[in-house]
Formats: structure tokens, C-alpha cells, sequence
């Protein structure tokens, strides 16, 4: 057994609660109604994501090697 560090994204939706998806695993969303609770459904939606892809023989994608920037650009409207 062996501990897998991904990154999530929790965007606050208009009528409550928050979407978390995983870029990493592509398909891997889920919801909460808090931070906490977003959180808490995904780490049990990336285990069950990952336990899946075990069953089918699958490659289990990682962040390894991952750089992630963030940049910011001038919108013109």
C-alpha cells in the first residue's frame, strides 16, 4: 500500500454547496454541501476511482512529475 497525493478543486456553486473534481482522474467529481464535507466525498470518490481501476487491471494515474502554475491574463470585453 502506498499513500497517492492529488489535487483537488472545490468550486462554490450558485445554490449552495461546493463540486469538487480531480484533475488527474479524469470523471472523478463529486459534491458537499461544506468545504469539509466536499473534501470528506472526495477522498471516498478517489478511493472508489482508484479501487475500480485496480479491479479492471488498469494504470492508476499519478501527479508525479506534475508542474502546475497559475497565470493571469488581461480579459478584454
Amino acid at each position: 500500500m502506498r499513500n497517492l497525493n492529488y489535487r483537488i478543486l472545490l468550486r462554490k456553486e450558485p445554490e449552495g454547496g461546493y463540486t469538487v473534481t480531480v484533475p488527474t482522474l479524469p470523471g472523478c467529481v463529486t459534491y458537499g454541501e461544506t468545504v469539509d464535507e466536499a473534501i470528506t466525498m472526495a477522498r471516498e470518490a478517489i478511493e472508489l476511482y482508484i479501487e475500480h481501476l485496480q479491479e479492471k487491471g488498469e494504470e492508476i494515474p499519478t501527479e508525479e512529475g506534475l508542474l502546475e502554475y497559475t497565470l493571469t491574463v488581461e480579459a478584454h470585453a
